[in-house]
């Protein structure tokens, strides 16, 4: 059992993201629409034993990059899967691609993805 960020900008996404992995044994969801909402919950936050990240969470503002950078910066220990419905070549993406020890999902993600997330400790399984 593990607890899990989801900061996602689509709101029924990030419900729906949440639903499924409460369904899959996950023990909490932290749901976060922007960047500055995460950080606002950030004992709930950086409690967390996996992050899932939308890349891109709207023009003008901090990304999932940005959050990144801020859970690595709070020492977060958990597990960042990014999630994106953008090419490989966009910029936001290549750069996600080039971090170590992080996943990148596209978007639509396959369910059994994401319950392969929570039942994965180590997060080896492939997708």
């Amino acid at each position: 059992m593990q607890r899990v960020l989801v900061l996602e900008d689509d709101e029924d996404l990030r419900s729906l993201l949440c639903d499924i992995l409460l369904a899959s044994g996950a023990k909490a969801c932290v749901s976060a629409a922007s960047f500055e909402a995460m950080t606002r919950q950030q004992e709930q936050v950086l409690g967390c034993e996996l992050a899932l990240l939308d890349i891109n969470l709207g023009s003008g503002v901090a990304n999932g990059l940005d959050a990144y950078h801020w859970l690595r910066q709070h020492r977060f220990a958990g597990r960042i899967v990014f999630l994106t419905g953008h090419a490989r070549s966009h910029p936001l993406v290549r750069q996600a691609h080039e971090l170590t020890q992080v996943r990148v999902l596209s978007k639509p993600v396959d369910a059994k993805d994401l319950m392969a997330l929570v039942g994965d400790p180590d997060g080896s399984s492939s997708s």
